[in-house]
């Protein structure tokens, strides 16, 4: 969520940044929301003035009455009752201002960071790194959905027997090289200094409102009705607000961690080619990293949580590019996100396996989120989170990329968790 000292000091800045966003209205509302907030000081300011004129009276009155002026204590009982009307009136608008401006401000995205660009669509994103050459693969080479019906270690049929279709199932070798992954990504993540958290997977309203969630994708969440509880899309979610409502000492920031979870996305809508087999699931697996850092230093964890992706996807053996977001194409609460994309060769197209983003104080302010200073002066936190790594299309690039006529190699990287170096 966006300050309102932000909108306030600097309003031109903000409307320029959401313009790259293209949203809608901008400059409408953020203006409108600038005047909202006027009204609201200028009654908290008037309720603030009738309730000290008040208890002034209030107190005069029994004076009033024991010097025996009782014309006057009577006018000042008049005026007092007249003023305590009076304040219940500002009371009321007071609260409807406050409501109005907190509907309009939770419906601000975030500001892109400087060095973002304005963009509509994924075309306009930059690419800011690419491999020096793609994989080449045998003539006979098919796309994971054939390969894992090949060597029966993923079965969608089974999935949509016990659940539905984007639920599948992994077997044998399959299941191991989950396993293999997400204790890979959890040993190096350890060996970088992120704290392994095992959070819960149902979180309530007030924590995706926290991370921002809620109310901006509640439709792509699945819900439990009678619980009121949402299952989560990510585990930046839970460990995110792990620290809602609390004042870190300045001296332990960055705050490092890292958690896998199973997440849950609806994905309302998604059909075609490019979502097929692996590409876009319900349930899937992904091991997270949150950072709780410093604005000062927000920037420059942002540039080594992205090294430290690359750096995974290098022992993988993947092809893989960096691009860095458009404004069009940023989720709702991120300033700067980069996305990491592998090369499946067998679909010659690049899949998306990692976002990682820079929310600044957008986050933070709704989770009430700060650090204490030397000075023992509180200061809104910034915070971070990426994707190391989403496993789905992982496991779809390296059956895909390592295809071979006697079966699929795996990365040396993962044979001593796997226990085999061959499907």
């Amino acid at each position: 969520m966006l300050s309102l000292n932000l909108l306030r000091e600097q309003t031109d800045k903000v409307i320029e940044g959401l313009k790259k966003r293209h949203f809608t209205n901008a400059e409408i509302l953020v203006r409108e929301i600038i005047a909202i907030d006027q009204r609201r000081r200028e009654y908290q300011l008037e309720l603030d003035n009738t309730n000290a004129e008040m208890n002034k009276l209030s107190k005069s009155i029994g004076e009033l009455m024991k010097n025996n002026q009782k014309i006057e204590a009577e006018q000042a009982k008049t005026t007092t009752t007249d003023l305590k009307i009076k304040s219940k009136d500002l009371e009321i608008k007071l609260k409807e201002a406050e409501s109005t401006l907190y509907e309009m401000q939770v419906k601000l995205p975030n500001v892109p960071f400087e060095k973002v660009k304005a963009g509509k669509t994924p075309e306009d994103n930059e690419i800011i790194k690419t491999p020096e050459s793609l994989p080449q693969l045998h003539e006979n080479a098919v796309p994971h959905w054939e390969l894992i019906k090949q060597y029966d270690i993923i079965d969608f049929e089974l999935g949509i027997k016990i659940t539905g279709a984007g639920f599948p199932v992994y077997k044998g070798k399959g299941a191991k090289l989950q396993r293999a992954l997400i204790n890979f990504f959890l040993d190096e993540a350890e060996k970088a200094g992120y704290k392994e958290i095992q959070s819960p997977i149902l979180i309530n309203k007030e924590s995706g409102f926290g991370t921002g969630q809620l109310p901006d994708k509640d439709g792509q969440m699945y819900f439990a009705n009678e619980d009121e509880l949402y299952l989560i899309p990510t585990a930046e979610v839970p460990i995110t607000n792990l620290y809602r409502d609390v004042i870190i000492e300045e001296k332990d920031l960055p705050i490092k961690n890292v958690g896998y979870t199973p997440c849950f996305r609806r994905e309302a809508g998604s059909w075609g080619a490019h979502v097929r087999g692996l590409n876009r699931l319900h349930q899937f697996d992904k091991v997270e990293i949150v950072q709780i850092a410093h604005p000062q230093q927000s920037y420059q964890i942002l540039e080594q949580m992205s090294q430290y992706v690359q750096g995974l996807l290098e022992k993988l053996e993947l092809p893989y590019r960096v691009l860095r977001l458009c404004g069009g194409d940023m989720g709702f609460t991120s300033a700067m996100t980069y996305d990491m994309e592998v090369y499946s060769a067998a679909q010659k197209r690049w899949l998306e396996v990692s976002s990682v983003s820079n929310f600044e104080a957008f986050q933070a302010n709704r989770l009430q989120l700060r650090y204490r200073d030397a000075d023992k002066k509180n200061h809104t936190a910034h915070t971070l989170n990426g994707s190391a790594l989403a496993l789905p299309r992982i496991v779809a690039s390296i059956l895909e990329n390592n295809q071979t006529p006697e079966g699929i190699k795996i990365p040396k990287i993962l044979v001593p968790y796997t226990k085999f170096d061959m499907i």
